[in-house]
């Protein structure tokens, strides 16, 4: 019943000339995005033909935007790892082939690949003995600061008391 209300009222509001030209739009937008998928790619896969033509646009956007952006914060290996490490514990043996291969594409070698995955492997691990043991969140945050401390003092130490480099004659 809200869906025939929500329905009428859109109709009432924008017309059916105006959902028309929304769906032009979409279309419009669609072809466009699958014309840039091409010629980025050579092809259309498979998995961006099944994305609803609606929002096919913004999810391309989105990849080609941010995903494969070598100009963004962190660089495209980092990324695809990143992308690895989450497929990893997913999981979801598309996305591991995915960012396993894009990741050595931009140069990430084999150990980087692994480490990525181990590194998945041991936030899951803590992450599981964190919330299933219900450590307090401030008591953590107070412990984590003071290892943070300790760690830094301890780095400042070693380097006042680390010989200096021999000068070369």
């Amino acid at each position: 019943m809200k869906r025939l209300i929500s329905l009428a009222i859109f109709t009432l509001t924008f017309g059916l000339s105006g959902t028309a030209f929304a769906a032009d739009a979409v279309s419009a937008d669609a072809k466009a995005a699958y014309a840039d998928i091409e010629a980025t790619f050579g092809i259309v896969p498979t998995f961006l033909k099944v994305f609803p033509a609606d929002g096919i646009a913004g999810a391309w956007a989105e990849m080609k935007n941010f995903q494969l952006n070598p100009h963004t914060a962190l660089s495209n290996k980092e990324k695809e790892l990143i992308g690895l490490a989450v497929a990893a514990q997913i999981p979801c043996h598309y996305c591991i082939y995915f960012h396993t291969e894009a990741a050595k594409a931009n140069g990430a070698t084999d150990e980087e690949v692994r480490e990525a995955i181990a590194m998945s492997a041991a936030t899951r691990h803590w992450s599981t003995v964190l919330n299933g043991s219900q450590i307090d969140m401030q008591q953590f945050k107070k412990e984590f600061a003071a290892m943070m401390k300790f760690a830094g003092d301890k780095a400042e130490k070693a380097k006042a008391t680390a010989p200096a480099p021999k000068k070369k004659s």
